[in-house]
């Protein structure tokens, strides 16, 4: 009997030349990419048409153990390839099986037979989660070339809807968090080019990024042969409408299409081996046409093309989904003009994850100098300070002490052209950079005698802002909230830009600077100020974690409370616990110790620079496994134990440096000036993390008054739940408070941009052309085989790596050595457990440093790649004062 649900050819087979380019998910992502190239000016694209998404849908139907497979496949963990490969493979039969009904065959045999029936096709994949700017879905499906007769047409039609379930395309789609259930394929059927040449064209380098430089790899043949890696080919790359550079590959093989279907694989001769497959001319042409292609989609291509003699064809462009996005705020172009250059702020606070609009929105305004947004992340422009000689060696001296890798990084910037002219002083007065000092002009000179009274007051008066805020904020809601809180931004930025705050930040690190250098002058000591702040009094957020320790005191004493915390440790949705705690035995002294921590330390959490993070007062239970891990580890009165230990041994050694110098010639000098220099190491080292600590004190109650206005917004129907607002930023969000009114669209765009973000790594320097420099060791001191990094708290260790992503997921043991992307204040309290650190991301004065060297853990951070070539549980050894790690197992 005759299948008539595919009638109606126009829901079925659709020519390219009627595709939209806004229809993915009727043709695929490829199917409305090709249909939007072939209504561009002076791109040519081989005729063809879709066959769509509903004829898939419909098929699909027709195999109902489908739905059952998918099931299976939605409950298998995506590391367990062996389950995964089993049920692709069954779900590729099910559908070739299903067959193709009647009705949509013959709208596929009547659009072959427009287009030729004795011509050669290409028949290829198009699925609905392909092509996307944020996963390209690369090979991930398959494609099947010189296909001939309407019969080889259908065949391959079915294996292309199989191929949707190739085991590397579902893997692929769990990775990037896409349901199997949600994507859809379509199939596009091409008249086949038969290329002289063809290959690749990257509108912008893949490699470095930058986004005038264009790369074009080309060979002889069908193109399929550089894809499957079969050849080498030559390698074009194009600036400005030039060839800079290529290399010609030796091309002894290429793939040919055979008169009767199917391709088969040819040996070049030897005099055309090593010929061009393009001259330069026509790679000129080609990024010319990529160029445009890049225009029409707005952002740099991916494009495959083939060379006949009448011309290039276009026969797939998809975005580079591996970018890195150029900030937002580009210098005007004109003649002689100098590229804006950024430093990551991320990468000097420790915290490199993607930021929501709301999260880096507010940082902007509130930061101390000009912030851009680029790929969820904000960066400084520091280009017209590099471009003056005046100002270049001084930014270049802090950012080398903060992170020698971004220094090194803006050096190699340096070294080329561009950036010969110099800009008069007047363009950058006052524009400190990312580490200087307020816009408002230069600290004072820092200050000369150690006084704690200097700090107290400083703490005072950060207390007295914060409880203003706290008092003042709660009266505030709808457009008013927001004018206060523009108010509020400017306290927040005069209590960051304290002259005296500032200068007592500058007195601990001088002082660091200074003991460093002339006791490694004096006595042969490497960083002997890390033994020298051991303890150093006022460190809020060492204080944090000595305070979880005594939460674990009042824990430990009561095992039903212990094996509580144990359940909840486990239990994903446990934030209510607290409630349950008073039932037990000891329970309520156990609340109130957790209750009393919060009080102090709950606006706290990961990524805390992010005002959209989840503080630990918002969830508590984050905080079960490290007070956990300290019940095991350590014993009653460890906090008061380790603060004394660090200080004895600070001062053993402070004595031990002042009887060396004065043994020294003009020794009674140099311990002089030694002992004053200890002294004001210890008064202000601590307070280097006070500040921060404020930050994300005032940031929690801009949270919580933002989140009550949110709330209202949901009741009045406005947004569909409060987290939405994490998605604007603060001006959209003001401007939709004051309207009433929201753009969902936007809302959703914001939500696939930032799940696209969190799969970005920020480099630690960004050029306005795209380009990402982060750096490297220039170092002949370490050795073959270690892993360089920036020596940041002296002493050597060796045990187990613990490679740790995420916080929630720590479990250490005593011994065990911390290896991770970066640490914020939020990890301190797992410092106390380790016996050293390791970290891709930091400085010397980081906060991860910080508190190394005031724990007296060995550690090096800025360990490039650290989390990918170290293996959770090998054993290595950390060399804290050279600055490097050995993998030893």
């Amino acid at each position: 009997m005759r299948d008539t649900r595919f009638d109606e050819e126009c829901e079925t087979v659709l020519g390219l030349g009627a595709v939209g380019e806004d229809q993915a998910g009727l043709v695929g992502g490829k199917g409305a990419h090709l249909g939007a190239l072939s209504r561009v000016d002076g791109v040519r694209v081989p005729d063809g048409f879709c066959v769509t998404t509903d004829a898939f849908r419909r098929v699909v139907e027709r195999a109902p153990e489908v739905d059952a497979l998918l099931d299976r496949l939605a409950g298998t963990d995506p590391d367990d390839r062996q389950t995964v490969r089993a049920l692709s493979a069954e779900l590729r039969r099910a559908v070739e099986e299903a067959g193709i009904p009647d009705g949509l065959a013959a709208g596929i045999t009547g659009a072959v037979a427009r287009l030729g029936e004795g011509a050669a096709y290409a028949v290829r994949s198009s699925a609905t989660a392909e092509d996307l700017p944020t996963a390209s879905f690369a090979g991930q499906q398959d494609t099947y070339l010189n296909v001939v007769g309407p019969a080889e047409v259908l065949r391959h039609v079915s294996r292309c809807w199989a191929s949707l379930f190739t085991e590397r395309a579902v893997i692929y789609r769990r990775r990037n968090g896409i349901d199997d259930r949600t994507v859809r394929m379509a199939v596009v059927v091409q008249r086949m080019v038969l290329p002289d040449a063809s290959g690749v064209l990257f509108t912008a380098d893949p490699v470095t990024g930058h986004r005038r430089t264009a790369t074009v790899d080309a060979g002889f043949g069908l193109g399929e042969a550089l894809v499957s890696g079969l050849v080498n080919p030559d390698v074009f790359t194009v600036r400005d409408d030039a060839v800079i550079a290529k290399a010609i590959a030796v091309k002894q093989r290429a793939l040919h299409a055979l008169p009767g279907g199917g391709t088969r694989e040819v040996t070049v001769e030897p005099r055309q081996q090593e010929r061009p497959a393009l001259t330069d001319a026509q790679v000129v042409e080609l990024v010319r046409l990529g160029r445009r292609i890049e225009a029409h989609f707005g952002c740099p291509q991916d494009i495959e093309w083939c060379l006949t003699d009448d011309g290039f064809r276009i026969v797939q462009s998809r975005p580079i989904t591996t970018l890195f996005p150029v900030p937002d705020a580009e210098p005007e172009a004109g003649e002689g003009r100098i590229p804006s250059v950024y430093v990551s702020v991320g990468h000097q606070q420790m915290m490199t994850n993607a930021m929501k609009p709301l999260g880096w929105s507010m940082w902007q305004r509130t930061a101390m100098v000009p912030m851009h947004e680029a790929g969820g992340r904000l960066f400084v422009d520091v280009s017209p300070r590099l471009a003056s000689p005046a100002s270049r060696a001084a930014l270049l001296d802090v950012m080398g002490k903060g992170d020698p890798l971004v220094r090194d990084a803006l050096e190699t910037v340096l070294e080329r052209d561009e950036f010969e002219l110099s800009v008069p002083e007047a363009d950058h007065a006052g524009d400190a950079g990312p580490a200087g000092p307020p816009a408002g002009g230069a600290p004072e000179p820092s200050v000369t005698e150690a006084d704690p009274a200097i700090v107290a007051e400083l703490v005072e008066r950060s207390e007295t802002s914060v409880a203003a805020l706290e008092r003042d904020i709660r009266t505030k809601s709808g457009p008013e909230l927001f004018d206060f809180l523009k108010e509020a931004f400017e306290e927040h930025k005069r209590v960051l830009s304290d002259p005296l705050s500032i200068r007592a930040i500058m007195a601990g690190m001088e002082a660091t600077w200074w003991l460093n250098e002339k006791l490694g002058e004096w006595l042969g000591e490497k960083n002997a100020a890390d033994a020298l702040t051991l303890s150093a009094p006022g460190n809020i957020t060492s204080e944090m974690g000595l305070d979880l320790l005594d939460v674990a005191d009042a824990i430990r004493p009561h095992p039903e409370v212990v094996a509580f915390l144990t359940d909840v440790q486990d239990d994903a949705h446990g934030d209510g616990f607290l409630d349950g705690l008073v039932k037990l035995p000891g329970g309520s002294a156990a609340r109130e110790a957790i209750e009393t921590y919060l009080r102090r330390y709950g606006m706290r959490c990961v990524a805390e620079i992010d005002i959209t993070r989840p503080r630990w007062s918002e969830r508590p239970a984050t905080l079960v496994p490290l007070i956990l891990d300290n019940v095991r580890n350590f014993g009653p009165g460890a906090a008061e134990r380790r603060f004394e230990q660090g200080r004895s041994r600070a001062l053993a050694t402070e004595q031990d440096v002042l009887t060396r110098l004065r043994d020294l010639p003009d020794g009674e000098r140099k311990a002089g000036a030694t002992k004053r220099m200890i002294d004001q190491v210890r008064a202000f080292a601590g307070y280097r993390e006070y500040p921060k600590y404020g930050i994300v004190c005032r940031y929690f109650l801009y949270k919580q008054a933002l989140l009550e206005e949110a709330g209202r917004l949901v009741r009045d129907g406005v947004l569909d739940e409060r987290e939405d607002v994490f998605h604007l930023t603060f001006q959209e969000l003001e401007d939709v408070v004051r309207s009433r009114r929201a753009d969902p669209r936007l809302i959703a765009r914001r939500k696939e941009a930032f799940r696209s973000y969190e799969a970005l790594t920020p480099p630690r320097v960004l050029t306005s052309d795209g380009e990402a420099v982060n750096g490297a060791y220039r170092r002949d001191d370490v050795p073959e085989g270690a892993l360089a990094g920036l020596a940041v708290s002296t002493g050597s260790v060796e045990g187990r790596a613990r490679v740790i992503l995420d916080l929630a997921d720590a479990e250490l043991a005593e011994g065990d050595i911390l290896v991770t992307r970066f640490t914020d204040p939020s990890w301190s309290p797992l410092f106390l457990g380790v016996a050293g650190l390791v970290t891709e991301v930091g400085g010397l004065m980081t906060h991860g440093a910080v508190i190394a060297r005031e724990y007296g853990l060995p550690a090096v951070v800025g360990v490039d790649r650290a989390t990918r070539l170290i293996r959770d549980g090998q054993r290595i050894r950390v060399h804290g004062t050279d600055g490097y790690v050995e993998i030893l197992s």
